[in-house]
């Protein structure tokens, strides 16, 4: 069973929270801030973060660089901010979604099991791909470079091996959205920008290449 870590200075919120995912199938637990979530993630490592951006102690947007430090655990944030500027800094960080309050429990819901379903899945079919010193094993779902692991999340693993399957050609945002989000993709037109800099700044080299006016190609 998933098990969905609820951060949220609202005990109400968690409540609630609490009781629609567990009737979806899923495990919980809940956090009241920032800091208590530290300790929650390094005692039990849950498979998704519900997280709110206004905590007291520790804020989500701090609590998720330190989580993005140590751990490629899948998070959703929960703000109150709903301009593209506070949502992007989210993404940043390395969110692989957001909601914006007030919402709905079942959209929160339907949010958890499509970022829970990008999880990497063994591919035996897919032969590593390797550009330079960069290696991409869709077997062991596992990106390395000079042979040193790299963690990535869900959604930065899916991007890369996305375009790297087919080097040269251009991307446009809406496709890489579809591949690496899913079909009901609806967030904002930056999204994937925000998460190919991501991949950009993990990697250390740029083999993705900006097509100014389109998107993005890979360059073995």
């Amino acid at each position: 069973m998933k098990r969905v870590l609820i951060v949220d200075d609202d005990p109400k919120v968690c409540e609630v929270l609490d009781r629609y995912l567990a009737h979806a199938g899923y495990a919980t637990a809940s956090a009241l801030d920032g800091r208590r979530a530290l300790d929650a993630v390094r005692n039990h490592p849950p498979d998704l973060i519900v997280l709110d951006v206004m905590l007291p102690e520790v804020d989500g947007l701090e609590a998720c660089r330190s989580l993005g430090a140590a751990s490629n655990v899948p998070i959703i944030f929960l703000t109150a901010r709903s301009t593209e500027r506070d949502k992007l800094a989210g993404l940043a960080l390395g969110a692989d979604d957001y909601l914006t309050k007030p919402f709905s429990p079942r959209e929160l819901v339907a949010r958890v099991q499509a970022v829970l379903r990008r999880a990497p899945a063994a591919d035996a079919t897919t032969p590593r791909i390797v550009a330079g010193a960069l290696t991409i094993d869709p077997e062991r779902c596992e990106v390395t470079m000079d042979g040193a692991a790299i963690p990535l999340t869900a959604t930065e693993y899916r991007l890369l091996l996305s375009m790297a399957r087919s080097p040269g050609r251009v991307f446009r945002r809406d496709e890489l959205a579809r591949l690496a989000i899913g079909e009901h993709f609806e967030g904002l037109d930056r999204t994937i920008d925000a998460h190919i800099k991501n991949l950009r700044r993990k990697l250390g080299c740029d083999p993705i290449v900006t097509v100014f006016g389109i998107g993005y190609k890979f360059v073995a």
